[in-house]
């Protein structure tokens, strides 16, 4: 069996979003569910930062923009929510195109507007 890099840690986050989600429901702003998720990851003592400023590197070079990440987790998960219907292809490919960018290897994205449980996908670049 292969062992997922993180896997803990990502067990973690989402055991978080869970939270907010079954406490707040869908139909929010993302700005809403940014703040409650940022109470729960502090309450929960899961090291993150919020909205931090990453890097983007094109052919080695570090370019004058960039990324502001929904949150990064444990210094090296990238945490992008989202508050709609349902999670799409565009997404998934956003997600994964700034773990290349930000040469961070694993991501996940959370859906916090979706009906019924908890919508989220793992990522590893």
């Amino acid at each position: 069996m292969v062992d997922l890099i993180y896997k803990d840690e990502v067990y973690a986050i989402v055991g978080a979003a869970i939270e907010v989600h079954r406490e707040l429901g869908p139909g929010f702003l993302e700005a809403v569910y940014q703040e409650a998720m940022q109470i729960e990851l502090t309450d929960r003592q899961i090291p993150h930062s919020s909205q931090p400023r990453l890097q983007i590197v094109y052919k080695g070079r570090v370019l004058e923009k960039y990324y502001v990440a929904d949150f990064v987790c444990y210094d090296c998960i990238m945490v992008e929510l989202k508050a709609q219907k349902e999670l799409t292809g565009v997404d998934e490919a956003q997600l994964i195109n700034q773990l290349k960018a930000t040469k961070m290897r694993v991501g996940v994205l959370i859906n916090l507007g979706s009906r019924g449980k908890l919508e989220w996908q793992r990522f590893v670049t």
